[in-house]
């Protein structure tokens, strides 16, 4: 359990934080300042180990660093879902378009997140027009309703869609409803 203080801050982070040592603090904002979130959590786990730091903690502790810093933080940027934006990376692919597909992905920073992809022919491949995570999602869809579906879902199926019916190719996305990293795809 922490140590919550009334006014909400984490106390054993702060202690932890604070005892770490002054280059490794001052890398590990670095990275956060960077929005490297992984690289920060790994470097005050591994220095932080000696002090009782586990993984856990040492994800509150960057989380608290991030919450600190605020804007300061040069986020990676969103990628572009717009319809104009993804026709003109799609028309930019070597190789004719097949199919428009939406496949699920994760990791421990993003949870949930659907990668949508450009199926090509000639040659034979793929290449990744957008990584739609939560907060992409929910900043393109605005007010829209989501169906009770995962924001990333529903974002993916409205440009996907409108992305392959103006390339005259079939979009696919095997699991809309469920997260699902290992959904039958288009073509294996």
């Amino acid at each position: 359990m922490t140590n919550r203080a009334a006014d909400g801050v984490d106390r054993d982070s702060e202690n932890q934080w604070a005892a770490l040592p002054e280059g490794i603090r001052r890398q590990a904002d670095g990275y956060v300042l960077q929005d490297r979130y992984m690289q920060a959590v790994r470097l005050v786990w591994d220095a932080g180990r000696a002090g009782d730091v586990g993984l856990k903690q040492a994800q509150l502790i960057v989380s608290m660093r991030y919450e600190h810093h605020g804007d300061r933080v040069a986020r990676t940027p969103d990628c572009p879902i717009d319809f104009d934006s993804l026709a003109a990376l799609a028309h930019g692919i070597p190789g004719r378009v097949v199919a428009i597909e939406a496949v699920w992905d994760g990791d421990t920073v993003h949870d949930w997140f659907v990668n949508l992809l450009a199926l090509t022919e000639e040659p034979v491949g793929q290449k990744c027009l957008a990584t739609i995570y939560w907060g992409t999602a929910v900043r393109a869809l605005g007010d829209a309703d989501t169906g009770g579906l995962h924001p990333s879902a529903t974002a993916a199926t409205h440009a996907g869609t409108a992305l392959a019916e103006h390339l005259g190719v079939p979009f696919h996305f095997a699991s809309p409803d469920t997260p699902d990293e290992e959904a039958p795809r288009w073509r294996s």
